[in-house]
């Protein structure tokens, strides 16, 4: 198992070089300075050089990008431009927030699709599968950036049941965790729906009905077990695409998460809290990638054989 775990995370490495260096090369692109932007207009231009040396942006991009890595080998990810601070410290300040808000949206995605999508398997090709089969059609179709502002226009102003924005609470965390997981429930639900349909085919479910179990322990013990291995595939690689929605969703709900910090850090050219951010996210979906890894081998005893 170390030995699988170990060449991942070497397959892994030349992704993670490959977008922290795309990202390196767009940020500059970018036209604009964003020691002017910072310093406005009006500034004097030495004051400029100045201040454009002290963060390194006087010299080439090749040594720029040489520079950017060794920081990164030492545990060193730069000095925000704009917010003057330490770039790992504020993205470890920010970072919980984005955990929580993709674990929430996570623990929604499964609550909803893993029941959804039994049922679904169970009950094929009558009413209730059909309803469930168009609300996530509906739920694949629909954007999270939609989705956000109507919940916000229903739950939070007409009815006043939860806060707008912020991330005071748990209650904070109600809406945009259901934004976020939503297209995820969708995705899954048919996922776990084609997989159950497969598995309550096999001779080993046949089996154990034949033995006399019930068909809850026959369904949720065994079927649902040996099912969950595509699933996990799916949300591992869908976990990318949560930490790319948060993006989205922090800003309309102003959670202050690593999304909205970059979104922030874009706008302001802040090349060094952009790349740390990217670099944070990154970092995760490699660690969530070897996560489910480990959990092929917990779910199916036939992998760590």
């Amino acid at each position: 198992m170390m030995r699988l775990l170990g060449s991942r995370l070497l397959y892994t490495l030349p992704v993670l070089w490959l977008v922290v260096s795309v990202v390196f090369l767009l940020i500059h692109l970018v036209p604009g300075d964003p020691i002017e932007a910072m310093l406005g207009e009006g500034s004097a231009s030495a004051d400029v050089q100045t201040v454009r040396h002290a963060y390194g942006l006087d010299q080439s991009i090749g040594t720029q990008y040489l520079r950017y890595w060794n920081g990164v080998l030492h545990g060193r990810l730069g000095q925000s431009i704009r917010l003057n601070q330490d770039v790992g410290r504020v993205i470890w300040e920010r970072y919980p927030y984005t955990l929580r808000l993709t674990l929430a949206a996570l623990a929604v995605a499964l609550l909803l699709s893993i029941p959804a999508g039994v049922r679904s398997a169970q009950r094929r090709d009558r009413w209730d599968d059909r309803l469930l089969s168009v609300v996530s059609l509906f739920g694949l179709s629909f954007p999270n950036f939609a989705l956000g502002p109507i919940l916000i226009l229903f739950f939070a102003i007409k009815l006043g049941l939860l806060p707008v924005s912020g991330s005071g609470t748990w209650e904070h965390l109600v809406l945009p965790s259901i934004t976020l997981g939503g297209a995820l429930a969708a995705i899954l639900t048919r996922m776990v729906r084609t997989a159950m349909l497969e598995e309550l085919g096999q001779d080993y479910i046949r089996t154990a009905r034949a033995k006399g179990l019930s068909e809850r322990t026959v369904v949720y013990k065994h079927a649902l077990r040996n099912a969950m291995i595509p699933v996990l595939t799916v949300v591992g690689l869908q976990f990318g695409s949560l930490l790319a929605g948060a993006i989205v969703t922090e800003t309309i709900f102003s959670w202050p998460g690593i999304g909205r910090l970059t979104i922030t850090a874009i706008n302001n050219r802040d090349y060094f809290l952009v790349q740390g951010c990217i670099l944070a996210i990154g970092l995760t979906y490699i660690g969530v990638n070897l996560l489910t890894d480990v959990l092929y081998a917990v779910v199916n005893p036939r992998i760590r054989q």
